[in-house]
């Protein structure tokens, strides 16, 4: 066993560098501006959760990437993508801080930034390519910022970053492996077909039914309800699907978004819920991360108004573009859209039930 040794609190968090790490631009001016000193430091704390968020991604992924995924590591992932929720949600109260500096009093030292940018903080650039943002999933501007605004230095670093696989391509593998929604002698997705057909029969009839309604009314409701049937095709059709894919509607592949489907129809069976409470949590990821981008714009947009951002970019409508462009787990929002009630669900032959419950035989059953 170690011993413990002679660390000292000052020398372990290497405070000396921390807390020395906030030269003001303003001062170095001879008009030092009182708030640049909360500016500096609210940024800095940012990256340090920056950081943190891509060390757990970086450990999901290492997890998610052996070719055989234990289950018992998978309560480690959760652990995980539930502790980047909870600094998600301070990253979100922290603008709260942030916005105690008036626009006018940014003004004091706004100007002496430039060029910097907070599209220049690595740490997040990292964040989003773990997550699974590609350069085609980005909008033009993002794109060509990558090639103007960062240093070759931090270019090539996000250029390997983006080599690795990320993690959604590692949860559609997992998800297309896995037997969620595969067992033999179990024809779900037939009987999930037939139980769509009798829904949108009833709705159709509801809507032809419904007296307050307008024989124009109705047909528009009924055809706005074949376009929703449209979708559910394509969901049951490969080729259908994948060329939804192509086209940016969907981002995980046939198989894995099936898959994804099944868990959350029959989540309550005691095998799948583990599976469901990861993607409920992956959703949350992207959830917070659109969240706290929408809280960022809202401010950026009180601070500047409609000027530009620091870095050139067109600032308050630049990051709308971006909050509504870079979505990683849409497909799990989405996926609501395919659910159908529970009492209409097929129900799970006894052998299937058998293999996603928990079963204890005691010791004098055969």
């Amino acid at each position: 066993m170690p011993q413990p040794g002679s660390v000292y609190y000052r020398e372990y968090l290497r405070l000396d560098k921390i807390l020395e790490a906030q030269e003001l631009e303003s001062a170095k001016h001879g008009k030092p501006a009182h708030d640049e000193m909360l500016f500096i430091i609210t940024h800095q704390t940012y990256e340090l959760w920056f950081k943190q968020i891509v060390f757990e991604l970086e450990a999901i992924i290492d997890i998610l990437d052996d070719p055989v995924v234990q289950d018992k590591k998978i309560g480690r992932v959760l652990h995980m993508l539930a502790r980047i929720t909870k600094i998600q949600r301070i990253l979100i109260e922290q603008i709260e801080v942030i916005e105690t500096i008036t626009p006018l009093d940014f003004l004091e030292f706004r100007d002496l930034l430039v060029p910097a940018s907070g599209f220049q903080s690595i740490m997040f650039k990292q964040i989003e390519i773990l997550m699974g943002i590609r350069k085609e999933n980005r909008i033009a501007a993002d794109c060509e910022f990558f090639k103007t605004r960062l240093s070759f230095s931090d270019q090539a670093l996000l250029e390997e970053v983006e080599e690795r696989t990320n993690l959604l391509e590692l949860v559609d593998r997992w998800l297309t492996k896995g037997p969620f929604d595969r067992f033999e002698g179990f024809t779900f997705w037939k009987m999930y077909r037939d139980a769509v057909d009798k829904m949108f029969k009833s709705d159709e009839d509801i809507i032809r039914s419904n007296r307050t309604l307008t024989d124009r009314e109705k047909d528009s409701q009924v055809e706005e309800m074949l376009k929703t049937r449209d979708r559910f095709d394509s969901l049951l059709d490969k080729d259908k699907f994948e060329c939804r894919r192509a086209q940016g509607e969907f981002r995980l592949s046939h198989s894995g978004f099936l898959a994804a489907l099944f868990i959350h129809l029959y989540r309550d069976e005691p095998l799948l819920y583990t599976a469901f409470r990861l993607l409920t949590l992956l959703a949350d990821v992207d959830g917070l991360f659109t969240r706290w981008r929408q809280r960022h714009m809202v401010m950026v947009q009180r601070m500047l108004g409609t000027k530009i951002g620091t870095g050139g970019s067109s600032g308050q409508d630049y990051l709308s573009q971006t909050t509504n462009q870079n979505r990683v787990f849409l497909d799990l929002f989405n996926i609501s859209t395919f659910l159908i009630p529970r009492e209409d669900l097929p129900p799970l032959p006894a052998n299937v039930r058998r293999e996603l419950g928990f079963f204890f035989r005691g010791p004098d059953a055969s």
